[in-house]
């Protein structure tokens, strides 16, 4: 399934292209965002590889990623503000992960983007269960998860090691089940 293309309330997720690597940089590349990522920063070049790789995934049959840039709706040039991902793993499963530039926190774009991507799963991937692994102290993330209607699963204790030191995760879920009941 290439390309996709969702509609949200107030973004769009696009397939990745080569020439985001200029814009994503601006939020991989900025500490006030890795900070509460599971990587440290990147720099240019780390992040056109990054892209370049992506761009590669998304073409694998079978696709095990979705890996897509989030721009604004109301944007006709489609800049990218942010990202979106789910890692499929496994039977049916999938792992949630997003992003946003900084300049752009506290707009909903996050949680729009997650809510389309963890539809885009259940609706038309027909996947049975979704995952998020997220920094115990990154509250606004945690609040995204849980508009979500995620249910919280427990810690995973030294998860990820990053900005110089392990970090626990905390572990949420949606089934797809609940997904469809709560819309």
């Amino acid at each position: 399934m290439h390309p996709v293309q969702l509609t949200g309330r107030v973004v769009t997720l696009r397939e990745l292209r080569p020439d985001d690597a200029a814009d994503a940089f601006m939020i991989v590349g900025d500490d006030r965002v890795t900070h509460w990522l599971s990587f440290d920063s990147r720099d240019q070049a780390q992040t056109t590889a990054m892209i370049d790789g992506a761009v590669r995934r998304a073409r694998d049959e079978p696709r095990t990623e979705y890996y897509l840039a989030v721009a604004r709706a109301d944007d006709p040039d489609q800049r990218m503000i942010g990202f979106a991902r789910l890692g499929l793993t496994g039977h049916r499963a999938a792992k949630l992960g997003y992003a946003i530039h900084a300049d752009h926190w506290g707009h909903g774009y996050a949680t729009d983007a997650a809510r389309t991507i963890v539809d885009f799963g259940f609706h038309t991937l027909g996947l049975h269960r979704i995952t998020a692994a997220i920094g115990p102290s990154n509250a606004a993330s945690i609040a995204v998860i849980k508009r979500l209607g995620m249910s919280y699963e427990g810690r995973l204790r030294d998860h990820v090691y990053t900005n110089g030191a392990w970090r626990d995760s905390l572990l949420y879920s949606v089934l797809a089940p609940e997904w469809a009941r709560d819309r």
